[in-house]
């Protein structure tokens, strides 16, 4: 995975991490583990764990083709692109219902809008919204296919100054990101909180119940999770922090592992982390990943659960995300 995951230097909004994300947080610490954590795979585990973490934070990107994004580098960015220079959720939202209304991605296919809204100037609990795109390619080696559906679930304050305060909750139907190299397709669903008020002071968080993560090798479902992440882009360099927690069972592992951030991930621009430490659990085992510097990380097993580090392997960032 990119550093480029963790830049949110670009984020014109905030996703609080409020609502239903601290009762993920609450039940992914008590779901059951049934991997155990070795020093065959204690670099997988926690790589797996990582990625995760990091992937549960893309899916604040799922309003992107809204104008209702959090705008962070991530597998779901690209579709932002499909609109035009002028778009934003007030500009395609001009009767009620509307659409569906169609956008042509900047190299080929094409996104599709359509929403059932009860006031075109704002936005109110109940109202919905369906994003569908269409081998939407932007022209940087991502294809896009499948279909999100939105429902607002609370919102305040004014679309036109973005500023405003807003809870939705997304489904994907089978959301393909095709590139290159592999084919990732998603499914699950996503609670989205975006709060605009503090910009540039920004900070984002999602949580969800399951969201399945397809890959042409693999398969990695997180359940109860969540993932928060704040951002100061009015500081240059523009400082970060990143926290999440889950359940991961991931067709690497042949089982589940649970994760969870014990100390806060801070780090500058798009650089990886300099600090912060997320712990993986399995079944009678456990797996310690911390940032040592923005180029370094360690991982600590503890392989029978006594609290006692038992082996502890050095490599990069670039190493661990590869």
């Amino acid at each position: 995975m990119s550093r480029a995951r963790l830049s949110l230097v670009s984020a014109s909004l905030l996703i609080a991490a409020c609502g239903s994300g601290g009762d993920s947080f609450t039940e992914a610490q008590s779901t059951t583990t049934t991997f155990n954590i070795t020093s065959a795979d204690a670099v997988v585990a926690a790589s797996l764990s990582w990625e995760a973490a990091m992937a549960s934070g893309d899916f604040a990107d799922l309003g992107g083709a809204l104008g209702l994004s959090s705008a962070m580098p991530g597998g779901f960015e690209i579709a932002t692109v499909a609109l035009p220079p002028t778009g934003s959720l007030i500009n395609i939202v001009q009767q009620v219902p509307f659409g569906p209304d169609v956008y042509p991605c900047l190299s080929l296919g094409a996104v599709s809008i359509s929403g059932d809204v009860e006031d075109p100037l704002t936005l109110t609990p109940g109202d919905t919204f369906r994003v569908v795109y269409e081998l939407c390619d932007d022209g940087l080696g991502e294809v896009v296919n499948g279909m999100v559906d939105f429902t607002v679930r609370d919102f305040a304050g004014e679309i036109l100054a973005g500023t405003y305060l807003l809870s939705m909750d997304a489904v994907v139907t089978d959301l393909q990101i095709q590139t290159g190299t592999d084919t990732i397709t998603s499914n699950g669903d996503a609670t989205v909180n975006l709060d605009t008020e503090s910009a540039p002071a920004v900070a984002a968080s999602v949580s969800g119940a399951s969201m399945t993560t397809d890959r042409n090798t693999s398969s990695e479902t997180v359940t109860n999770y969540f993932s928060s992440q704040t951002v100061d882009a009015g500081v240059v360099p523009a400082p970060y922090t990143m926290s999440a927690a889950g359940t991961l069972d991931s067709t690497q592992l042949g089982g589940i592992v649970r994760y969870s951030t014990v100390e806060t991930f801070q780090g500058f621009d798009a650089d990886y982390p300099d600090s912060g430490v997320l712990l993986v659990e399995g079944e009678t085992s456990s797996a310690r990943l911390i940032a040592v510097d923005n180029v370094n990380v360690t991982i600590e097993l503890d392989s029978n659960g006594d609290g006692v580090t038992d082996e502890t392997f050095s490599l990069t960032w670039v190493e661990l995300t590869s």
